[in-house]
């Protein structure tokens, strides 16, 4: 078994890579470097080729021996799908149909697509479930959505059996700590919080206005390897299961601003500076997964489920950094 991993030198895609890596599976990665850090692809066996060319796909590719492809390739941030639709579109959806088409073509039948909460939009009922409505209300949250769409279409008319991941907030950093989240511009809170602490300098929390108990937004965060984990359990779950899937990748459990930034004072030991800023557009009061389904059916275990062990892997994996 050959796995292709695109996007393995990207925060999630590098954690995946490990954990084949540490159960002797084999795989190769394909990434174009353009969010990606080849730092966290050295010594492994790799393409730098950009998905959105369908001809640069199959040169590079066609003599391997790839039985399944997990694809998490991709541009992600929110703000930027806003300002830059034709590009998000061109990098998120058209990528995707060129990998789709080539697993079509290769008759590569196991197809895993790393998925978003954001097709969801602003949540109904908490926690939110697979069959919630998919009401996107951003750019990226609508890539992510189509390419399910089409990945679904293609499972009914082909022999292509898909699973797609919708995670909620992707957080924390391997053990060993060489690996991480590492982006520039940086949007994600944890980092953001462990950064201002670390080079000395302050950050915004977007609003504290939110209908909630201390009037900042709540989200489920889940361990960037427990993320991992997940990706090959579906794979497995694709043995015997055939056609379209769709699982939430979360904790179940929520947090709010204020408790993820007491949580990193109590394990940074200094209080940490911060200033309020307006708050976003569209953001939902609160955002937290049901997993039911993915543990039930895929046989998934949670093995890092405490904000505790997510914050205590980013701050070890930023302090190496440094």
């Amino acid at each position: 078994m050959t796995i292709l991993v695109t996007g393995g030198a990207g925060y999630i895609g590098s954690h995946f890579v490990r954990h084949l890596e540490r159960r002797k599976i084999e795989y190769v990665i394909v990434d174009n470097f353009s969010t990606g850090h080849k730092k966290f692809v050295k010594n492994k066996k790799f393409f730098e080729l950009d998905l959105k060319d369908p001809e640069e796909i199959r040169v590079n590719l066609q003599d391997q021996e790839i039985t399944s492809i997990v694809h998490f390739a991709g541009l992600s941030i929110v703000s930027d799908s806003q300002k830059k639709e034709k590009e998000y579109y061109e990098n998120n959806v058209l990528a995707s149909m060129n990998l789709a088409k080539f697993a079509l073509e290769k008759k590569i039948r196991k197809f895993i697509f790393s998925s978003s909460a954001a097709v969801y939009g602003i949540p109904e009922e908490v926690p939110i479930k697979e069959n919630h409505p998919t009401k996107p209300i951003n750019n990226y949250g609508k890539n992510k959505l189509e390419i399910e769409n089409i990945l679904k279409k293609l499972s009914m008319e082909y022999p292509l059996d898909v699973v797609c991941l919708r995670y909620f907030n992707a957080a924390g950093a391997d053990e060993d700590g060489d690996i991480g989240e590492e982006r520039n511009p940086e949007t994600h809170l944890i980092p953001n919080i462990i950064k201002s602490v670390l080079q000395s300098n302050e950050f915004f929390i977007h609003g504290d206005t939110y209908d909630t108990k201390d009037g900042t937004c709540i989200r489920d965060y889940i361990h960037v390897n427990d993320l991992a984990s997940a990706h090959l359990s579906s794979l497995k779950f694709l043995d015997s299961n055939k056609g379209f899937h769709i699982f939430n990748l979360g904790s179940e459990q929520g947090f709010s601003v204020m408790e993820v930034i007491d949580e990193c004072q109590k394990l940074m030991k200094t209080a940490i500076k911060f200033k309020i800023g307006s708050k976003r557009d569209g953001d939902p009061n609160i955002l937290v997964a049901d997993n039911k389904k993915s543990i039930s059916k895929l046989g998934w275990k949670l093995e890092n489920n405490s904000l505790k062990s997510i914050i205590s892997s980013a701050i070890n994996f930023h302090k190496n950094a440094l």
